[in-house]
């Protein structure tokens, strides 16, 4: 996946949370448009794992799809 594609469901409004579907079988909510800073090659992720949050690096070349997930108001 590309920059500019990611940024484009990221900019998105309203908002609708999805789901990303990695190379190595992993999957990263993006539930909120904040929680997701992308650069060139890699993406930021603010993720919460056991109830700590933590910041997770992700390659784009590695994002295979993309996927919406329900909102949180649905």
């Amino acid at each position: 996946m590309t920059k500019a594609e990611l940024i484009e469901i990221l900019e998105e409004r309203p908002f609708r949370p999805i789901l990303l579907h990695m190379t190595n079988g992993r999957k990263h909510e993006i539930r909120h448009p904040e929680n997701a800073i992308v650069a060139d090659d890699h993406m930021a992720l603010l993720a919460v794992r056991d109830g700590e949050e933590v910041i997770r690096i992700v390659s784009l070349p590695h994002v295979t799809e993309t996927e919406p997930l329900p909102s949180a108001t649905a």
